[in-house]
């Protein structure tokens, strides 16, 4: 039989994807606390879901240790949209890969 040691450690658990109350459930469960830089009323939002957090999960961290969980994606780190859409110039060139193969040669030449 395997005892674990006795530390003060604890894993940071996976909060991304979570609802906020689930999130600060799983957190308090494993013993670390939340902290919600863009939301100050942190305590009383429910159905906003957890899109970064710091600590990573997996982290073995102190008992205690306060994880940051943001609720709206940074400048730059996506939230939607699907790109650059207008057309790039030049174009790329015409034809396609037949223009890059050999034409076809006929089997039957030297039967002919």
């Amino acid at each position: 039989m395997r005892i674990p040691r006795k530390t003060p450690e604890v894993r940071v658990p996976r909060l991304v994807g979570l609802m906020a109350v689930d999130a600060r459930e799983t957190a308090e469960a494993r013993g670390v606390l939340l902290a919600a830089p863009d939301r100050p009323d942190f305590d009383l939002t429910v159905v906003d879901y957890v899109v970064r957090q710091y600590p990573l999960p997996g982290s073995e961290v102190p008992r205690g240790t306060v994880v940051t969980v943001w609720f709206d994606l940074g400048e730059g780190e996506g939230g939607g949209g699907a790109g650059v859409r207008e057309p790039r110039l030049p174009p790329p060139p015409s034809g396609g890969l037949h223009r890059e193969l050999d034409p076809p040669h006929d089997p039957y030449a030297l039967l002919r």
